[in-house]
């Protein structure tokens, strides 16, 4: 399988995660590319390094005052006294904001979610490099390849139209499915199996009838991302029924994981969409520092046999899935099944 990735994401290495109020290292760094990579480049899959694109695609998804915060809001934000080497909010508006305010740290506490999401110096030219992967993998799609892989990081799935969360900053699939469309797609269905909810996926295409969103992820209560990613979310207005979430029970073994994923692709497949996106997150690894689950290698590798009966094209974005020493295996079993 052709696989697209791109050094420019190295630029992006957050220095400030805190869990649970404390200080620690986060798990969405470098190393994550360097053991996925490798593990592929062992495996005999072919690697093409991302060509750059351009950012016309990102305004069909994001907002401009969002994304000119992640491209410039640093330079306002290191030019306050006293100020720390990366963007992390301290105040946070929520439901009750009735402005939008200029200054740069309530813009801050406006666009990133949570403190999972520090902008640096180099994160706006990682995340247009993680967009450049997706973007470049629909080319070959269009190009004629069945199947085709992305190493995005940082990864994308809880990027909502102006707001950056849980480790993402622009929706890669998001971008991909909107260009995708412009280019003749007439239906695109994503499939979400990170064990976090796609939310930012969600949010982005709640209310279209065009781009289907299928989700498999740990229940979200009492699990991050904690606010969205339940049943009875189905979609609105014209989007009523093209948004479907199957959330497990936290333990979950290889056969629900995999029970839920048959579901969503009977969905998909009823959708009848022209080519399928999957959001591949690799953190429902037993072994995974993030997971709830009990997935085995095994388990991604039965996973992707079940979606590889999709006889359309089907294109893969990495999500989630943190430094652990299983974490090559789980993607070589997974894009293995695929290409069979």
């Amino acid at each position: 399988m052709k696989i697209v990735y791109s050094d420019g994401h190295r630029s992006h290495n957050p220095q400030t995660f805190i869990h649970r109020g404390r200080l620690v290292e986060s798990p969405e760094r470098p190393e994550r590319v360097d053991l996925l990579l490798s593990a592929a480049i062992a495996a005999g899959h072919e690697t093409l390094e991302a060509n750059q694109t351009d950012e016309s695609m990102l305004t069909r998804v994001h907002t401009a005052r969002y994304l000119d915060f992640l491209e410039n809001g640093i330079n306002e934000w290191l030019a306050l006294p006293h100020a720390g080497p990366e963007i992390v909010p301290n105040t946070h508006p929520n439901r009750f904001a009735s402005h939008y305010a200029s200054h740069i740290v309530a813009r801050a506490g406006f666009h990133q979610a949570d403190t999972a999401c520090p902008v640096g110096r180099g994160t706006w030219a990682a995340a247009r490099s993680s967009v450049d992967i997706a973007l470049n993998v629909g080319d070959l799609i269009a190009r004629g390849q069945s199947r085709a892989y992305g190493l995005c990081r940082p990864p994308g799935h809880h990027a909502c139209t102006e707001m950056a969360w849980g480790f993402c900053y622009l929706n890669n699939v998001a971008v991909l499915a909107e260009s995708l469309r412009t280019s003749g797609a007439e239906r695109v269905a994503i499939l979400d199996i990170d064990i976090h909810h796609g939310n930012g996926t969600q949010q982005i295409f709640y209310d279209r009838p065009d781009v289907l969103t299928v989700s498999v992820h740990a229940d979200p209560d009492g699990f991050p991302v904690f606010f969205s990613g339940y049943a009875d979310e189905i979609g609105s207005g014209a989007g009523e029924g093209f948004n479907l979430n199957l959330p497990l029970r936290h333990g979950s073994d290889n056969a629900a994981f995999v029970d839920a994923i048959a579901v969503g692709m009977r969905k998909i497949g009823d959708f009848g969409p022209d080519v399928l996106l999957v959001s591949l997150g690799l953190d429902a690894y037993c072994g995974d520092p993030l997971s709830v689950f009990d997935v085995t290698t095994d388990g991604f590798r039965q996973a992707a046999e079940t979606i590889g009966a999709f006889v359309k094209p089907i294109a893969i974005l990495q999500e989630g899935g943190y430094p652990c020493p299983e974490l090559g295996d789980n993607l070589v079993a997974f894009l293995g099944a695929i290409d069979e």
